[in-house]
């Protein structure tokens, strides 16, 4: 069974279909022991990352979260929180602190006559670390809406390229991953992610 976390962070409805499409059995869940005997996690999330972090220190999450030791996938702002920090609501007291499990930053995307932001629509991926990425290549483009970016890292797995910023498609550490992009709403190639993910 795949567990989604709903710590209130954007509609389910589409990461649903994907699993459903996949035939995976799922449960959408704030229960700490149903994510706990899950065989994966998912942490999907749409908006702000401060928001975000709060709704899980206010849901005791956090704690549960990093302790998973089944295969756990961050989507977007789920990937963003997972991250050391972020700028996205910073306070006068600095930056927004996340859970701190990838050694990535997340920072705003500069201002670039050539570039759009928010980051919005198709993009292409780069240099691939298998297993989550088996048979999608170099090349395949994925959907994107953000308007931060987590920085490279030695846990980049994915590149993706935006204006002049070249930053992390997506992360792994340990059993944790992550994508900025959205699986669920990348066609064939985010539906081959997701099957591997599940495979993991």
């Amino acid at each position: 069974m795949i567990a989604i976390i709903d710590y209130k962070m954007g509609n389910l409805r589409s990461v649903e279909n994907a699993l459903s499409r996949l035939g995976a059995q799922y449960e959408v869940t704030a229960d700490a022991a149903t994510i706990q005997r899950a065989d994966h996690v998912l942490l999907p999330g749409v908006g702000n990352c401060a928001e975000a972090m709060h709704n899980l220190r206010e849901s005791g999450l956090i704690p549960v979260i990093r302790q998973l030791r089944q295969p756990v996938l961050g989507i977007c702002v789920g990937l963003q929180v997972m991250c050391r920090d972020s700028e996205e609501s910073a306070t006068a007291e600095g930056l927004t602190p996340c859970m701190n499990i990838f050694d990535s930053h997340v920072r705003r995307f500069p201002t670039d006559p050539e570039a759009k932001v928010p980051h919005m629509g198709w993009n292409t991926l780069g240099n691939l670390e298998k297993k989550l990425f088996d048979g999608v290549h170099s090349g395949d483009s994925v959907y994107y809406v953000h308007s931060f970016y987590p920085t490279l890292c030695p846990d980049t797995i994915a590149t993706t390229r935006h204006g002049s910023v070249l930053f992390s498609g997506a992360l792994k550490y340990e059993q944790f991953y992550g994508t900025q992009f959205h699986p669920e709403k990348s066609g064939d190639v985010g539906e081959r992610i997701l099957k591997n993910f599940i495979s993991l």
